[in-house]
């Protein structure tokens, strides 16, 4: 197994379709000869949604630990002894606790570097909520988790390359988060991730301005021309190809996000709407800044189709194949 990247994926909830994308992801040929997977969970738990498919029929290896696993097969590493209730589409204690365990136990081989890189499956917030979660979400926790100052939450897609300076909090907070250092830190982040992780020599990056119009000379409020000007200006005396601020309604609307690498949003919304109308399906969250590799595919638990067998596994084998490109392009780099 020493030439093929061994990836720890977590179940996420366990009410929702993580374990059915992840089932079906390795329906594909050759998918098991690309990686190693090694799934945290239990072998009952997931011979519980295996039930619930069709044409799983590719070799299951459970174990207790990480250095047990077998090639050619997908790995359950057995973390829970007890059974374990599940109630498909619903948000509960037990599927955000045994969601935690699995992030947890993934994560511990990881820091040990038992594995080369994560793969999440999508979490509910709530669920981990109930179960004691202190983060908003998994870019979060990683972050300390890592020892980081913050990582990028970086959207991925044959389309366009997403990044945010500000993530999960409500609108409300976002201009008080926003200011020169911040946005001058995720250029930098972003351009790090764009050569180290994607191997791209000069990219360019453009940045959204936080205001409709970006601000409109000041005649819609004064950020873009206080804050974000500023960071932009400051980036290109560094010798970053960078550009804007752009208004994100007219920079989508007319295609010319085509043009550039990577593109910074202000906020969620405003990266993650024009991102999943154009990519849904097929983009990944990449946490870039961490020390390790971290995808997810970009979609979420998906509670009512939960059981029904309808869930399409496209993102979560992009997740799978971006982890494994990632993974590869930091070897090669070191």
């Amino acid at each position: 197994m020493a030439d093929r990247v061994t990836l720890a994926i977590s179940v996420g909830d366990i009410n929702g379709i993580g374990l059915e994308v992840i089932l079906k992801s390795f329906r594909h040929p050759q998918m098991l000869k690309l990686c190693t997977p090694v799934v945290y969970a239990s072998g009952k738990v997931v011979a519980y949604h295996k039930n619930i498919l069709e044409e799983i029929n590719y070799p299951i290896h459970n174990c207790q630990a990480v250095d047990q696993i077998r090639a050619d097969h997908l790995n359950i590493v057995n973390i829970w002894q007890d059974a374990v209730n599940i109630e498909l589409g619903k948000a509960t204690q037990t599927s955000g606790q045994a969601a935690l365990d699995s992030l947890d136990a993934a994560v511990n081989d990881l820091k040990d570097k038992k594995v080369d890189g994560l793969v999440t499956a999508p979490i509910s917030k709530h669920a981990m909520q109930l179960a004691g979660f202190p983060h908003v979400g998994h870019t979060e926790y990683l972050t300390k988790t890592d020892g980081a100052s913050g990582a990028l939450m970086l959207m991925v897609s044959r389309e366009m390359k997403m990044g945010l300076v500000t993530a999960h909090m409500p609108i409300k907070s976002v201009p008080d988060q926003i200011h020169k250092e911040l946005i001058t830190k995720r250029i930098g982040q972003m351009e790090d991730a764009l050569k180290r992780d994607f191997a791209m020599t000069r990219p360019t990056i453009a940045v959204m301005g936080l205001n409709p119009h970006a601000g409109d000379g000041g005649l819609i409020g004064k950020e873009d021309d206080e804050l974000v000007r500023p960071a932009i200006i400051e980036a290109k005396k560094a010798g970053s190809l960078v550009m804007g601020p752009f208004s994100a309604d007219g920079f989508f609307g007319s295609g010319q996000y085509r043009k550039f690498d990577g593109i910074l949003a202000m906020y969620h919304d405003q990266g993650l709407i024009p991102f999943k109308a154009l990519s849904f399906g097929d983009g990944v969250n990449y946490s870039a800044g961490l020390s390790f590799v971290r995808t997810s595919p970009d979609h979420g638990t998906a509670f009512e189709i939960a059981g029904k067998n309808e869930a399409n596994e496209g993102s979560m084998v992009q997740a799978i194949f971006r982890a494994i490109d990632i993974v590869r392009a930091r070897q090669k780099a070191e």
